[in-house]
């Protein structure tokens, strides 16, 4: 499983969190057929990519504006369970989780799965990123 949170802009706590099971891709941007949407001027309509492989996740950036990494722009790399991506220079903050099964060798017998729906809110907050 593989977690996305949201994190508040000043406080750095998540206002927001997506759950996904299986996904092989997990789509992020503006645009409403993304699995993370987030309203923000400086996300592209598609920003970001997560891409699974069978041992670990990799971010594919997309976007025009860019994907950061500890302000370092990335085009490409692994995720780290834990980090935390900017999209654009001045945008949203989203962290990523591995639930460390990614890490782990899988089996001869490995059985492909077919994907989950993704968990959006259901609570009626709307998906977005406040301006500051």
């Amino acid at each position: 499983m593989i977690t996305l949170n949201l994190l508040h802009p000043v406080e750095a706590i998540p206002i927001q969190t997506w759950k996904f099971e299986s996904e092989p891709v997990i789509k992020i941007g503006r645009s409403g057929d993304n699995d993370v949407i987030l309203y923000s001027s400086v996300v592209s309509r598609y920003h970001v990519e997560l891409h699974r492989h069978s041992l670990y996740w990799e971010i594919v950036n997309i976007g025009a504006n860019g994907t950061y990494i500890e302000e370092q722009q990335i085009d490409k790399t692994r995720v780290q369970s834990g980090v935390t991506i900017r999209l654009a220079t001045t945008g949203p903050k989203l962290q990523i989780l591995l639930d460390g099964s990614e890490s782990m060798t899988p089996s001869h017998n490995e059985v492909a799965t077919q994907p989950a729906t993704p968990h959006k809110p259901t609570d009626g907050r709307p998906t977005f990123m406040a301006r500051k």
